[in-house]
């Protein structure tokens, strides 16, 4: 995968670097790699969207794409946010959680948004690696940013439901990671993230909404491929992908 043209200057700056392998955590019985790009600290704004256009995608400082030798089952994915076209049941979950009560806040720790999400990777990813994160974990994983992040949360009578932290960038906002309450039976926490981060790119005027990776094999990404149309980088050009793709 190429890096892209609209920032040579600023990527010179850069080096990148292969990781040694580790297990994936989406393939079965596969070793992954990534490629990480540092310094960190020059990895602003305007760079890091730049990146994100390439395929990269963050956690906490760490600016990263997948680099598996002969895998290219991660297809990073973006959603033309004004060509969107709402299913049933996307329109039920936008209904459903109208009334939640959205806030930003300051990327600050807070023991209840750590409650919630130890919560949701117990119940939604058990041994997925981030079900036992402490609280340094955590805030290394969501709370450091070297780029302009928002957290937001939903709440319902008082009570954190949801927390949703996005990037903004030039073209676009990025969803970093979305965790919500993983109990409450006919719940649509994560398809109502996801239009309600479609509703904020039409307000900003901003094209895209970037999703990370999708993988077609993969059963935890599944509902992304479930909003059409949506955007694949493939062989460095964004392109779309069919709904059975």
């Amino acid at each position: 995968m190429a890096l892209p043209d609209d920032a040579a200057l600023p990527f010179s700056l850069l080096q990148f670097y292969a990781t040694a392998p580790y297990p994936c955590s989406y393939l079965a019985d596969r070793q992954a790699r990534s490629q990480v790009a540092t310094p960190a600290q020059l990895i602003d704004s305007e760079i890091y969207a730049s990146l994100v256009r390439a395929g990269f995608r963050r956690s906490g400082i760490f600016t990263y794409r997948p680099y598996c030798a002969g895998c290219h089952a991660c297809i990073p994915v973006r959603l033309p946010v004004a060509e969107l076209q709402l299913k049933r049941h996307q329109r039920r979950a936008l209904k459903r959680h109208g009334g939640l009560h959205v806030r930003e806040l300051p990327l600050l720790f807070r023991e209840e948004h750590y409650v919630l999400y130890s919560r949701y990777q117990q119940a939604r990813h058990p041994g997925g690696g981030m079900h036992d994160d402490n609280h340094e974990q955590y805030a290394q994983f969501l709370l450091q940013s070297h780029v302009d992040t928002r957290l937001i949360e939903f709440s319902a009578a008082g009570v954190v439901r949801m927390v949703s932290l996005i990037d903004i960038l030039d073209d676009g906002l990025s969803s970093v990671y979305t965790f919500y309450e993983p109990d409450i039976p006919g719940s649509s926490f994560g398809i109502y993230n996801i239009l309600w981060q479609r509703q904020q790119c039409l307000a900003l005027g901003l094209p895209y909404l970037y999703l990370g990776y999708w993988i077609a094999t993969s059963r935890k990404m599944a509902y992304k491929i479930d909003f059409q149309p949506i955007e694949g980088l493939i062989e460095g050009h964004w392109q779309r992908l069919p709904p059975s793709a």
